[in-house]
């Protein structure tokens, strides 16, 4: 096989190495599936995405890109489509560009650049409009968790819902029980038997930092990951969710979430959400830095 190039990504970092990292693929058109599950496995990030299409230009009709895990091929994933973007911007399209079209299994995911304001250097994904799964009682979820049925938040529901990967979404009372918990694996598994999603999302209104708004701990071992330090795709989720159930009081999010703290890779990622005409419209956002490129052979 020819040497393939590849990059190290940091998405939705505070700082370098702490939040989640994939590896990037770029001339990868000749291979197959079976090569590339080979390759993600290989490389063992939560995420390796690869470039399908690739053009010296922005194309209008988007550029073609696959993601794997470990595991397997996934129709979407948060911090793989913002990483990619990134190395399409910086290393494969030499003029300045405000976005960029990902063509993902899923559907087109346009991706865009902040440029200026308090925002200056943050990539932003569009995702798809949010899908309503089932409601869980909290006496279903809580023992999967380690935590009771007090720990979670009784005004709003336990729900699954998707912007492209689903998720179970757990809201819980405080920082302390989020902390807390830690998933019991023979009870996940057996829960993940009966639900839509593979992957759990708690949450709480409390941040360890002033100026974040939220706190998310993210747990998908389903995928080869026991906890994930950012998830994009999730936190899409949660943001669809805060506007469906009017979490915040208010009829559009604008907040700054954290995640990771508990294995050690503080993330940092900032949600939009609004309703529009019945419809909900949702961006996540955060930052993508290289931090190494290589040859694969």
């Amino acid at each position: 096989m020819t040497p393939l190039t590849f990059y190290i990504v940091d998405v939705f970092a505070e700082e370098k190495y702490a939040g989640n990292q994939l590896a990037v693929f770029r001339g990868a058109a000749a291979l197959s599936p079976e090569v590339m599950q080979r390759i993600a496995r290989e490389m063992n990030y939560s995420e390796t995405t690869f470039i399908m299409s690739e053009t010296p230009r922005v194309r209008s009709d988007g550029f073609d890109v696959r993601i794997f895990t470990p595991e397997e091929e996934i129709p979407f994933a948060g911090h793989p489509t913002l990483g990619t973007a990134h190395i399409l911007r910086s290393e494969i399209i030499p003029e300045p560009v405000e976005k960029i079209i990902l063509n993902l299994k899923i559907g087109q995911i346009p991706v865009s650049f902040d440029k200026a304001g308090s925002h200056e250097g943050l990539y932003w994904m569009k995702q798809i409009e949010p899908t309503w799964g089932q409601q869980l009682q909290p006496e279903v979820i809580a023992p999967v968790l380690g935590l009771t049925p007090a720990d979670l938040d009784p005004r709003f529901p336990v729900e699954e819902v998707s912007t492209g990967l689903p998720f179970i979404l757990v809201p819980l009372q405080n920082l302390e029980a989020l902390k807390r918990a830690k998933v019991v694996r023979e009870k996940y598994f057996e829960l993940i038997q009966t639900t839509w999603p593979k992957g759990v999302l708690i949450f709480c209104p409390q941040a360890r930092s002033a100026h974040n708004q939220m706190s998310v701990r993210v747990f998908v071992e389903y995928y080869g990951i026991p906890e994930d330090p950012a998830t994009g795709s999730g936190n899409g989720c949660l943001a669809g969710y805060l506007v469906r159930h009017n979490y915040l009081g208010q009829p559009n999010v604008d907040i700054r979430v954290e995640q990771g703290y508990e294995i050690g890779r503080p993330s940092l990622i900032f949600l939009r959400a609004e309703e529009k005409e019945g419809h909900i419209h949702v961006l996540v956002g955060g930052q993508a830095l290289t931090i190494a490129k290589g040859e694969f052979i």
